[in-house]
């Protein structure tokens, strides 16, 4: 998730674990343990633009580098704090901080390496958005209250509640699995494999993608929380297929290697935009939920197989997109 809310959950967690005394300054030490695993988004080659995808929310977000992780933060602040914490204190409180930093991003529509060195998979549960501001001021209102009255109490509580509305957004992902399967088969297709991932910032809106007769179908489903789940029919783009889409790019190619790593970022809903045949896209993500306009791709150019992609951004924050979305999410009926 976003950079506050990793801070917040492991100042939280740092706060749940401290003695009285010690809430305070375990309120920053877990802070600031708990945005260190996204240090990661510094790993960036002017040479190579998806090293940065290809690296961020990997080994740093892994289980199994955790010990390492909170031993390096708490080495980073043993000269600043040695003569007020004992070390094996301080590296408890950056241990709690940093121990749910992949855990959190695996519950994302992004998703993490959460398992690495054991699979390269990302694991994304779909069951929040990246950025979701109830989740984040459940933690920011949690972890006040235990810094102001030295209360390891308010921080629990504010992690049981923060564990509440996760159970909640899983169980908004099952009612919008279920329409969206009923849609597939109203349509008379048989889903190849379906994703249903939460809008931004919210646990109403739903983007459902299906794959069918090599075809994405990309739609909308609003599940209100006293209403029965809406959908709003959206578009739908064909996939992308090395062998017939680029025929001729040898294999062992930079340009093919780099379509096949984003291929692997992007969990194989990969397509051409029609607009740009020169770009591939992330079928997964766009600006609206009933769109295929990307939110990310990379372009390429077959002529130059030796030359990498560029990764590139097509944020659309036009007052039209905002309009849109907000209309969808209210639930209004859409004519267009």
């Amino acid at each position: 998730m976003d950079l506050l809310t990793q801070g917040l959950l492991g100042a939280t967690m740092a706060q749940s674990g401290a003695k009285q005394q010690e809430t305070r300054i375990a309120t920053g030490i877990g802070f600031f343990a708990g945005i260190a695993a996204d240090a990661d988004i510094l790993i960036q080659s002017e040479n190579d633009p998806l090293l940065n995808i290809e690296f961020h929310r990997h080994f740093t977000h892994s289980l199994f580098f955790v010990p390492f992780g909170a031993l390096i933060v708490a080495l980073l602040l043993w000269p600043f704090l040695r003569k007020r914490l004992p070390f094996a204190r301080l590296y408890w409180f950056t241990f709690l901080g940093y121990c749910l930093s992949g855990t959190l991003d695996a519950f994302t529509s992004y998703g993490t390496n959460l398992l690495w060195p054991l699979t390269d998979t990302r694991i994304a549960l779909n069951i929040i958005s990246v950025l979701d501001p109830v989740f984040t001021l459940i933690l920011l209102i949690a972890g006040a209250i235990a810094f102001k009255k030295y209360k390891h109490t308010a921080a629990r509580i504010g992690l049981l509640l923060a564990a509440v509305y996760l159970s909640f957004g899983w169980m908004q992902l099952q009612r919008a699995e279920t329409a969206a399967e009923t849609l597939i088969a109203e349509r008379g297709h048989r889903a190849g494999r379906l994703l249903v991932k939460p809008t931004l910032a919210n646990l109403v809106l739903w983007r459902s993608i299906y794959e069918f007769d090599g075809k994405f179908y990309v739609d909308a489903v609003r599940v209100g929380l006293f209403s029965a789940p809406r959908i709003y029919p959206g578009e739908s783009v064909e996939k992308f297929v090395m062998e017939r889409d680029l025929n001729g790019l040898p294999v062992s190619s930079v340009l093919a290697q780099d379509i096949a790593r984003f291929s692997h970022f992007s969990s194989g809903y990969l397509a051409i935009r029609p607009q740009q045949p020169n770009v591939l896209v992330d079928v997964r993500y766009s600006n609206l939920p009933t769109t295929t306009a990307p939110l990310w791709g990379i372009e390429i150019d077959p002529a130059q197989p030796g030359r990498h992609a560029q990764y590139k951004l097509y944020r659309d924050s036009s007052n039209a997109t905002r309009e849109k979305f907000l209309r969808l999410l209210m639930g209004e009926h859409m004519l267009d």
